[in-house]
Formats: structure tokens, C-alpha cells, sequence
């Protein structure tokens, strides 16, 4: 990420726990029934193994991803990393960046959290986004 001797992190975050709600209900939805068919018996035991494994799966995914994303802000430029096996990140230098707005919905503002739009990078659920645009100044 950092490019150069003379760049440095300034903030370095994983974007907000709200991202794993989703995915948490998802699972939710896969285990309650995978449990009642375990808890029904042979031969509904396989279907209620199946799912909660299924749910385990969601689970463990959306924490892995949610792990291994960060949202980056160095002396020069924006940057959000994500992937394990794969590295991708996008990036926009600080020295061509316009104007950078925030949005913020009534949750996110709620919950401390919200979408940054920096030319053409936008990075959502990232988390106290006003911190980071005053970051962003020299």
C-alpha cells in the first residue's frame, strides 16, 4: 500500500460491523431449521446437518471478508484493500481528489457509520467517515 519512503498510514480501519448483520440473519434463517430437523431425528438429522453447516459457511465467509478488508488513508492517497488469495484495491491520490462527500443514513448516523464518495472511489460502511475526511487535510 504504501508506495514511496516518504508516505505514510494515517488511518488504517476494517469497514463497520453493520456489514455482518446480513450475513449473521442469513445464517440465522439456515440454522434455526437445521437445528429442529436435528433435534426431529433420523433421517431429518442429515437435512439439519447440512444446514447448519450451510449457516457456519455464511458465517465464517462474511467474517473472513469482513476481516480482510480495509479501508487505508496515506499521506498521498484513499485506499480500500480487500482479498485474501486475490489482493484488489482501488485507489484515488489525495493530490488529484476533488471534493469528498459523505452519506449517511439515519442508521448510519445511529451507529457511527457511513458511505465516503471520493471522485470516482466510493467506499461504503466506513466507520466515523468524518474522522476520516479530517484526516485527509495536510
Amino acid at each position: 500500500m504504501v508506495t514511496s519512503a516518504h508516505e505514510q498510514v494515517r488511518l488504517e480501519e476494517r469497514r463497520h460491523g453493520v456489514v455482518l448483520v446480513a450475513p449473521f440473519v442469513r445464517a440465522l434463517l439456515l440454522a434455526v431449521p437445521g437445528a429442529l430437523a436435528v433435534a426431529v431425528g433420523w433421517p431429518a438429522t442429515v437435512l439439519g446437518a447440512v444446514l447448519l453447516a450451510a449457516g457456519a459457511a455464511v458465517v465464517l465467509r462474511a467474517v473472513w471478508r469482513w476481516e480482510r478488508t480495509r479501508v487505508v488513508l496515506t499521506t498521498e492517497k484513499l485506499v480500500v484493500v480487500h482479498g485474501t488469495l486475490r489482493r484488489r484495491s482501488a485507489a484515488v491520490r489525495l493530490a488529484r481528489l476533488g471534493p469528498v462527500e459523505i452519506e449517511q443514513s439515519l442508521l448510519g448516523r445511529l451507529l457511527g457509520y457511513g458511505t465516503i464518495v471520493a471522485g470516482e472511489l466510493e467506499i461504503t460502511h466506513v466507520p466515523e467517515p468524518r474522522r476520516l475526511i479530517e484526516r485527509l487535510g495536510p
